[in-house]
């Protein structure tokens, strides 16, 4: 699979797992919706206080396994490194998230605050890597 497959994979798939290395090198996994920005990376919205972003911070290189909506079937793998983009920079970046995996939200004003009141930052993963290439 190459980097163009596994951007269409996840334009129509949202649900994953993010890997991160945990201060002590074990993985530290966690649920996430993901989506797909204008320049080609992979979007994913989380708080500034999450664990996950401690560890970004700290070693900013993420795994991430795309999933489709059964579960079983296909999927991505995807591995890169990643930008941390923080308030009041990351808000038109999270809007952009929010429309690759939601689509228009009703109330945007609302969004807007929501996103300053969760500390919401955004991460932008370059795709270097993707797969899997074959099925056992």
């Amino acid at each position: 699979m190459d980097v163009e497959e596994a951007r269409a994979f996840v334009r129509a798939n949202h649900r994953a797992v993010l890997a991160t290395l945990a201060q002590d090198g074990t993985p530290q996994l966690s649920p996430v919706a993901v989506g797909i920005g204008e320049a080609g990376d992979l979007l994913i919205s989380t708080r500034e206080t999450a664990v996950k972003a401690k560890n970004i911070r700290r070693e900013p290189h993420v795994w991430v396994c795309v999933l489709n909506d059964g579960f079983y079937g296909q999927f991505v793998q995807i591995s890169g490194p990643v930008t941390v983009v923080a308030l009041p920079d990351a808000m038109d970046g999270l809007i952009e998230y929010y429309r690759s995996v939601s689509g228009e939200h009703p109330d945007w004003d609302d969004y807007r605050t929501a996103m300053e009141r969760e500390r919401r930052i955004l991460l932008r993963v370059e795709i270097v890597k993707a797969g899997p290439t074959f099925h056992g």
